[in-house]
């Protein structure tokens, strides 16, 4: 298992000591001082750590940070992703990049690094912000032009959870590093099933079925797969928008959250329905701005194009849903069938020398059980250091949702994913007449969604989703 650590600190007392190195920290060097970290240290080997670390700005907005602190003897940053990182002696400096410089008052960016230590793997306590030192409040600068005093920026920590349930206890969910992290800025896994098309299979999405979902199966999330051609949206965009939304809110109010997934899969260019794409993501983005519960998906499977192709794509719908929505998670699909490029002969290299430039952003992978064995998941064990990786759409058989259900491939990745706290979601929660559905065919046209009801593949899905959730407050 990879051994994560998380402090969560104001300046304005010690930081906690603990393994690996020091937490980072980032303030406003402009009109005020204030910030909060969030460090995790994300794996551990011999002398050697990785730690990723998110910056939310309590003070005016910046444009282009540079984070400073001072290392204890012996330890050193070795490589650095998304910032340019500096060492001097033990003197550091981590520098934004062009895409992440621009942080407006209570944003975030994230980084994150790989280290070595030797002697000594304590932990730094004074930082600085373009060479300001963070004073872990929101104060008024010595900028001349200020004539009032900024109303203070809360720094106290969400309440305890009031209620059990994944979405009672996790709140609204953000990126930090590469880990989704809760309310409480800790780091989260979630785990849930997928709907099929809504247009083919919508009697199995009713009270007796989310209610088995979400209280039998203690299901975290739903993610709700709307086709966009394969008579779906294209077809009847009011009402397929309608039906998401409703299951948004049914989802809410089993303490659920909900992936909302623009189920692009034929044409595989996501370029092709950017139109129908802004148009629905304004829509649900606006209409659900205000739920804690709601993850946006924005291509499924992009096929047959290369990453720019789904870079300019995501860069024209991601603004969309980010002008009213935005905290919320949002997942970009990835090439070959979302697979970070290994189906197409690529590899997730090609999105780290090139990453989108939004915080909250997590990349999808999915895989077959039976069809993507030991190469893909050596894929996602290397990527999963350096990009925030979501694994939306999973089945235990193989690629065509059919065949033999592969238990021991699925085991092995579920294996994988618990001990990188990457979160998944099963394909799928229907009938549907192939061995990955979740349910006998025509269960869906009865009231019962009991144990008895379930296939092969529903039973080990199930066996794997229900067992207990880790989701620390503290």
């Amino acid at each position: 298992m990879t051994q994560r650590t998380r402090v969560t600190a104001w300046l304005s007392a010690a930081l906690l000591a603990m393994t690996g190195v020091g937490a980072i920290v980032a303030s406003s060097a402009q009109a005020a001082a204030g910030c909060k970290v969030d460090y995790a240290v994300t794996n551990q080997w011999g002398e050697g750590f990785g730690a990723n670390v998110t910056l939310t700005n309590l003070g005016d907005p910046l444009d282009g940070w540079t984070v400073g602190w001072t290392f204890p003897s012996g330890q050193r940053i070795t490589q650095a992703w998304n910032g340019t990182a500096t060492q001097s002696g033990s003197t550091v400096s981590v520098k934004s990049l062009g895409y992440n410089g621009s942080v407006r008052s209570g944003g975030t960016a994230s980084f994150g690094f790989n280290g070595s230590w030797s002697g000594s793997n304590a932990v730094p306590t004074q930082f600085t912000v373009n060479g300001v030192a963070c004073t872990g409040s929101v104060t008024s600068s010595p900028t001349p032009t200020r004539t009032t005093t900024p109303t203070p920026t809360s720094t106290t920590t969400p309440p305890p959870p009031t209620g059990t349930t994944p979405l009672a206890v996790n709140g609204q969910l953000r990126v930090c590093g590469v880990n989704l992290c809760n309310q409480y800025g800790k780091p989260i896994q979630l785990r849930g099933a997928s709907t099929h098309g809504l247009q083919w299979f919508p009697s199995c999405y009713n009270s007796a079925s989310l209610d088995t979902l979400a209280n039998d199966w203690k299901a975290d999330v739903l993610r709700i797969a709307m086709y966009v051609n394969e008579d779906g949206y294209t077809t009847n965009p009011s009402g397929f928008t309608a039906k998401v939304n409703d299951l948004v809110d049914q989802a809410e109010s089993r303490g659920m959250y909900s992936i909302i997934d623009f189920h692009t899969l034929t044409p595989g260019d996501p370029n092709v329905n950017l139109e129908n794409a802004k148009t629905f993501f304004r829509n649900v983005a606006a209409r659900n701005a205000a739920k804690k519960n709601v993850i946006y998906e924005i291509a499924n499977e992009p096929n047959g194009v290369s990453w720019e192709q789904i870079r300019t794509y995501a860069n024209q719908v991601i603004p969309i849903i980010r002008g009213l929505d935005p905290d919320a998670v949002i997942l970009v699909g990835t090439r070959g069938w979302s697979s970070l490029g290994v189906s197409n002969g690529s590899s997730s290299a090609e999105i780290v020398a090139n990453p989108l430039a939004f915080s909250n952003i997590m990349y999808t992978f999915h895989f077959y059980a039976a069809s993507h064995l030991d190469n893909y998941r050596s894929e996602v064990r290397n990527a999963a250091s350096r990009l925030p990786i979501f694994v939306s759409e999973w089945g235990t058989t193989s690629a065509t949702g059919g065949g033999t259900v592969d238990i021991g491939s699925s085991t092995a990745w579920l294996d994988l994913l618990d001990s990188l706290k990457i979160s998944h979601v099963n394909w799928t929660y229907s009938d549907a007449n192939e061995s990955s559905a979740a349910f006998r065919s025509g269960t869906c046209g009865g009231s019962s969604y009991g144990t008895s009801q379930l296939s092969q593949s529903g039973q080990f899905v199930r066996s794997r989703i229900m067992t207990a959730d880790s989701f620390p407050t503290s």
